[in-house]
């Protein structure tokens, strides 16, 4: 018989008569029951005006990378700290070099620390405080000041990449593991709008400046001051909204030797997380290309393209907009499609953008690769936090996250400076490192596929019932 012609005997009655199936009818594909912004998307207990005060943290540092390190500080570094000098370009890229070698030697560390003691929240407090005090350092910084700038973006830089992977282990408390991927979304894409306010107001005052005849060290020295309040006073709404849901730790000290001594554990263990382990070199690979395009995308259309300060801003703000965007509608998608797709389909765009940045010789073309490297942008981040999520053992989340920040701010170093390397040895060639910026994604979508995170995702969650068991 087939498959549409009769109806199949399912068993059999206690009085012996069969018992008869349905008639087969085609199955009808039920639309996703979470809307935006469901509750059913977040944990028991855990309520939506947490979640918005979790995503203002996005808001709130998203500043800081757009105005200091992508569109603003980057480049007056390079042309007016430096100079404008040959060297300019590798010394900044050799600058977040050593922030980020600080990083990755201390955050998981710091991670540890933070599971211990049930202490996300109050580091992240103590650690904005620290970035935004740094960023205000940044006025002080004028022309031939390079010593000033190295301290000041180190110690922002470092406490900014803190503040980050602590917020970022708070997400799977406060999202259910299927919708980590929309809730991600969420705070990447509310986190742009930070930025797009950080920089419209400082583009404002730019062009105010600029119509006044100001030069570069009399006005964006003022736009690092704007950077710092809007990241300070958002913060506060986090601090004030997000709980620490973490219990420390009993049955062991909690000092800072403690917490090492734990991540060398930490490291031995992840050993037998066979794709977080890939996941992590996957992220070395693509997290390259993306500290290259953060770190020096306003440097390349100013020196490669001839871009003003001003055109430069607004092409990070259409950047930021496309980037909201992408994060959001790309949060959504992933959890219907698989986190791995999403991230593959990102790292494909992320080729063509390196292509066209490279090819293009037009202002026009190269607005379109912006674009490309907007979208691509934010639902990369945040498929790539999301998948994280699902990979860290519940019960280790800080410090599995700090790995997952060793792993993401070794990439800002070999990712800069590879491109800070090869403008330096070619005398300012800036198409060839945006070319050579391409080999980073394309080995992330090679190394991608190693990553199993239905088999992973498993095996953290076995991990959580075996330690339950335990206790």
């Amino acid at each position: 018989m087939g498959r549409h012609s009769g109806l199949k005997i399912r068993g059999f009655s206690k009085e012996g008569v069969p018992v008869r199936a349905r008639p087969w009818a085609p199955r009808v594909k039920k639309k996703d029951p979470m809307p935006l912004f469901a509750q059913e998307a977040l944990n028991p207990g855990v309520k939506k005006r947490e979640v918005f005060g979790w995503a203002m943290y996005d808001f709130a540092n998203s500043g800081y990378t757009t105005v200091v390190l992508t569109a603003v500080f980057n480049a007056y570094f390079v042309g007016v700290v430096a100079g404008g000098a040959d060297w300019g370009t590798l010394a900044w890229t050799l600058t977040l070099a050593l922030s980020n070698l600080i990083i990755m030697f201390t955050m998981p560390a710091i991670g540890a620390y933070a599971d211990l003691r049930a202490a996300k929240k109050r580091l992240l407090m103590l650690t904005t405080a620290a970035c935004v005090v740094a960023t205000l350092a940044l006025f002080w910084v004028g022309r031939n000041d390079v010593a000033l700038a190295v301290v000041a973006i180190v110690l922002s830089n470092l406490f900014y990449a803190y503040g980050e992977a602590l917020t970022a282990a708070f997400l799977p408390e406060l999202a259910k593991r299927e919708a980590l991927g929309k809730v991600s979304g969420w705070g990447w894409s509310f986190g742009y709008f930070g930025g797009m306010l950080s920089l419209g107001l400082s583009l404002a005052y730019v062009i105010w400046a600029q119509q006044q005849g100001q030069k570069a060290e009399q006005f964006v020295p003022v736009t690092m001051l704007i950077t710092a309040a809007v990241y300070g006073i958002s913060a506060l709404v986090t601090f004030a909204l997000l709980k620490e849901r973490a219990v420390a730790q009993g049955g062991a000290s909690h000092s800072l030797r403690d917490s090492l001594t734990r991540l060398r554990t930490t490291w031995q263990q992840a050993q037998r997380f066979e794709d977080f382990r890939w996941l992590l070199i996957t992220a070395l690979a693509y997290q390259a290309g993306i500290g290259v395009i953060i770190a020096l995308a306003a440097v390349y259309a100013e020196q490669a393209l001839g871009f003003k300060q001003t055109d430069t801003m607004l092409l990070v703000f259409l950047v930021n907009i496309a980037s909201a965007v992408g994060a959001f509608a790309f949060g959504y998608w992933q959890d219907r499609t698989g986190h791995k797709r999403a991230l593959a389909v990102t790292l494909i765009g992320w080729i063509v953008m390196c292509a066209l940045a490279a090819l293009t010789t037009t202002a026009t073309l190269f607005w379109v690769a912006a674009v490309i490297a907007g979208l691509c942008m934010g639902s990369s981040q945040s498929a790539g936090r999301a998948i994280a999520g699902l990979l860290a053992p519940p019960q280790q989340l800080a410090e599995f996250f700090g790995l997952w920040t060793f792993a993401t701010r070794l990439s800002a170093i070999v990712g800069p400076v590879t491109y800070g390397l090869v403008t330096w040895a070619t005398s300012g060639n800036h198409r060839l490192g945006i070319a050579s910026t391409a080999v980073f994604f394309i080995a992330g979508l090679v190394l991608l596929r190693r990553v199993n995170v239905d088999r992973g995702a498993r095996q953290a969650l076995q991990t959580r019932a075996a330690v339950e068991s335990a206790v």
